[in-house]
C-alpha cells in the first residue's frame, strides 16, 4: 500500500522513498507526493533520483491494486531508496486550475442552482458541464465577473477527511448529478473553499482563492438539451 503523501500536503515537491516492487513499466513506492490523476485531474510528472541516476517520471496509474509510477527504459531496482521531485511548475499550475473550477463550481451552484455533469482539465485551462437549460453570452460575463470576485475574497482552502456516515450528513457534498462515489469508500476526502464551496474531492489545490489568479471564461457552448460547457483559463 502507497501512503498518498499530497492528500495532508499538496505543497510538497520533493520526498524520500522506498521502492517496494518493479513492475512492467514502472516501479511502486512505499509513499508518494505524485498525484496518481483521477477527478479530471491529470496525474503528475518528475523525476526519481538515486545514487546519481535519474529516473523520469512521466504519469501515474493503478494496476492490480497497486500505484505504478510510469518510467521508460532503466528502473531502480526493489528496495533501492529514491528521492521523489515533482515538476512543481506543471503540478503548481494544475493545483490552480482546479481551484479555479471548484470556485466556478460554488458560485453556479449558490446562484443557479444547476449540478454538474462533467469536467476536466490541463494546466491552465479546463471545461465544466453543467445542467442548465439555457444560457446567455450576457450570462456568461457575468458569471466571470462573479468568479473573479471569490478569487479576490482571499478565501483559504482547506483538505478535511470525513467518515462516510457524516459526510452523508452534509448537504450538496456531492455536486456531480450522478454519485460517483462507490459505497465501499468508507472516509471521504473534502475541500472547503471557506465561505464558498465544499465538496468531496481527492484531489490537489492550492491554499488560498488569491493563488488562482484571473479565472477567464473562453468558451461556453450546448451539449445538450440540458447539458452547457463553460471553458475556462487562467489569464497567464
Amino acid at each position: 500500500m502507497t501512503d498518498l503523501l499530497y492528500h495532508n500536503e499538496s505543497y510538497l515537491r520533493e520526498f524520500d522513498a522506498t521502492v517496494t516492487d518493479v513492475v512492467d513499466g514502472g516501479v511502486v513506492l512505499n509513499q508518494t507526493a505524485f498525484y496518481i490523476g483521477g477527478g479530471g485531474q491529470p496525474s503528475d510528472s518528475g523525476l526519481l533520483l538515486s545514487g546519481g541516476q535519474k529516473y523520469q517520471v512521466t504519469g501515474i496509474k493503478r494496476s492490480d491494486g497497486n500505484i505504478v509510477h510510469q518510467i521508460t527504459g532503466d528502473r531502480p531496482s526493489k528496495g533501492t531508496t529514491v528521492v521523489g521531485v515533482i515538476d512543481w511548475e506543471r503540478r503548481y499550475l494544475l493545483m490552480r486550475t482546479h481551484t479555479a473550477l471548484h470556485i466556478l463550481c460554488g458560485v453556479v451552484w449558490r446562484d443557479y442552482g444547476a449540478m454538474v455533469t462533467g469536467g476536466d482539465m490541463k494546466p491552465g485551462e479546463g471545461r465544466m458541464d453543467f445542467e442548465f437549460e439555457n444560457f446567455s453570452a450576457e450570462f456568461v460575463e457575468e458569471l466571470e465577473t462573479k468568479v473573479n470576485v471569490e478569487v479576490a475574497q482571499n478565501r483559504a482552502i482547506h483538505a478535511h477527511n470525513l467518515s462516510r456516515e457524516e459526510a452523508d450528513q452534509v448537504p450538496d457534498l456531492i455536486r456531480t448529478k450522478i454519485n460517483l462515489l462507490p459505497t465501499t469508500i468508507q472516509e471521504i476526502r473534502t475541500i472547503d473553499i471557506t465561505g464558498l464551496d465544499l465538496q468531496a474531492d481527492g484531489g490537489t489545490h492550492v491554499a488560498n482563492t488569491s493563488e488562482v489568479g484571473v479565472i477567464r471564461v473562453v468558451g461556453h457552448e450546448s451539449k445538450g438539451r440540458i447539458n452547457k460547457r463553460i471553458r475556462i483559463a487562467l489569464a497567464d
